[in-house]
């Protein structure tokens, strides 16, 4: 399992440095306002990715993973892959229907529902986008059911590589399109990468002699068992895209530019729950899966605590690093002027930590086969941020940053709700180790503040500072100092998360400073 997440975590890495740098090149070579505006760019992707989020991103696997789990336990691999050419043929159906929709009636949806009040032009250019990728989710969905069977047998790179392959994609069509076709090569380059990550996750099915059969399996108990959990945990995902699709409206309706502003700072706190929260968790969930099929309850509950203080004791630093120093992220990503992304950046920190501590909770409660309870929390949620955002981003309350508030506030009601849930059904669950590991989290946390508080003041932001290198530069240079400050204060403080990091480094550095004999 440890070396599953640092294989999605070194990817999942990577991706998101693709991903900066999309969303800065595109930030960088076209227009913010005015008739070509960005904000066309980011309503297009909007509705398909409702639909890639709901289907593809995460529903399969915690809905599916689970079952197949259990048949390979029995070594049924024949069972394993009836359930998946079942499912792929169904699914494929319906998200071919949904695309033909989509391209159909990509203006209603746009004007109608995602950004109303675009200028002609912007208009003509989000609908072209969103009828290029309007097949885009159909393909994620063959390739998320691909790799959902490829890591119940632990394979994880072919589902690590895909986003990558993707984001690349995108970025090579801002240089390609950007001086002839404009803003909406980019759906080309987003139809393109679609293409190539589906090439690239049939490559990680060599091996496991595959068999697919046209026919869809209603007769089979297992099928219908994963029919019943997936709608459940579809809308669960589907939610946080509605979310999305309500806060563009918003946005959209402060005027131009608030989107894609709004946009690049989610772009931001995105970043590292992919990277910790979705790398981790998905490398623990076969796992945590494989236990209950065991029986053994016990490990169940234990690994997944630890993985949990492990993911909270990462977590603290990088939150604490995003707030002080998100000026310099926020001009990162935005070189020709950045306050606003600072500002609404400054309000996600909080639902960063929480989306993260999310990622794991949300799987305990689907290890268990149990989708309704998340969903029901979820439901509860989006009216919470709906009105939230509703209210707070009002031109006479705080605006676009509004938005960014009600994100965090919804973000740690749902990790409060499903805990409370936790309890309920299983009050041995959070016990006083876990709680006292917990508190000595928040006691480095306290200095870690402190250290990171007094880097940014040695090294502020200035003017002048432009440039990723320059940037860079000071950034890396304060999560350094405040990571190792986390690090060895966590040693001091007995925290077992900290030991295999202390040894590791230990291990390197006497590998370097260890004297080279040179023979004659």
């Amino acid at each position: 399992m440890g070396g599953a997440a640092a294989l999605l975590m070194s990817t999942a890495l990577i991706g998101q440095v693709l991903g900066f740098l999309r969303v800065k090149f595109v930030n960088a070579n076209f227009e913010i306002l005015g008739p070509h505006s960005t904000d066309a760019f980011f309503a297009a992707f909007k509705i398909p990715d409702f639909f890639f989020y709901t289907v593809a991103a995460g529903a399969l696997g915690v809905a599916f993973i689970p079952v197949l789990a259990d048949h390979l336990e029995k070594h049924d691999r024949k069972g394993v892959w009836e359930l998946s050419t079942s499912l792929l043929n169904l699914l494929a159906t319906i998200m071919a229907v949904v695309g033909l929709i989509i391209f159909i009636f990509a203006e209603p949806l746009i004007h109608y529902i995602v950004a109303p009040n675009l200028e002609p032009q912007q208009m003509h250019n989000a609908v072209t986008i969103m009828r290029l990728i309007a097949f885009n989710p159909l393909l994620f969905t063959v390739a998320g059911i691909l790799t959902a069977t490829q890591q119940t047998f632990g394979r994880f790179f072919y589902y690590a590589i895909g986003p990558i392959v993707y984001n690349v994609s995108i970025i090579i069509s801002i240089f390609v399109f950007k001086d002839n076709i404009g803003l909406v090569g980019l759906g080309i380059g987003a139809l393109i990468g679609a293409i190539l990550q589906v090439v690239v996750v049939f490559f990680g099915m060599a091996g496991l002699n595959f068999k697919w059969d046209p026919r869809v399996n209603f007769r089979s108990p297992d099928f219908r068992k994963i029919l019943r959990q997936l709608p459940a945990r579809s809308v669960d995902q589907g939610i946080d895209s509605i979310n999305s699709i309500v806060e563009t409206n918003f946005a959209r309706r402060l005027g131009t530019g608030y989107l894609t502003y709004y946009e690049s700072a989610y772009t931001l706190h995105t970043a590292p729950i992919l990277l910790i929260g979705s790398a981790i968790s998905t490398a623990a969930f076969p796992r945590m899966s494989e236990r209950l099929s065991q029986g053994r309850v016990d490990l169940f509950r234990k690994e997944f605590l630890q993985i949990l203080r492990v993911m909270i004791w990462i977590t603290v630093p990088v939150v604490v690093v995003c707030f002080f120093a998100r000026g310099y992220l926020a001009r990162i990503i935005f070189s020709r002027g950045s306050p606003e992304i600072a500002a609404i950046f400054g309000f996600l920190c909080v639902a960063i930590f929480f989306r993260i501590v999310y990622a794991i909770v949300s799987r305990y409660f689907y290890a268990q086969k149990d989708t309704w309870t998340p969903l029901a929390v979820s439901i509860f949620a989006i009216a919470l941020n709906i009105f939230l955002a509703w209210n707070l981003s009002r031109p006479w309350n705080y605006g676009v940053s509004g938005l960014a508030m009600a994100q965090s506030i919804v973000a740690a009601a749902e990790v409060i709700i499903l805990s409370l849930v936790m309890v309920v059904k299983d009050f041995k669950l959070f016990d006083r180790e876990f709680w006292g590991g917990i508190w000595r989290i928040m006691s480095v946390t306290g200095f870690t503040v402190v250290v990171t508080y007094i880097m940014v003041s040695f090294f502020p932001l200035q003017a002048k500072d432009t440039g990723f290198l320059t940037l860079g530069f000071k950034l890396g240079l304060i999560a350094l100092v405040t990571a190792l400050v986390h690090l060895g204060l966590s040693s001091l403080f007995s925290l077992n998360e900290a030991v295999p990091v202390v040894a590791k480094l230990r291990k390197t550095i006497k590998f370097i400073l260890r004297p080279v004999r040179i023979g004659w």
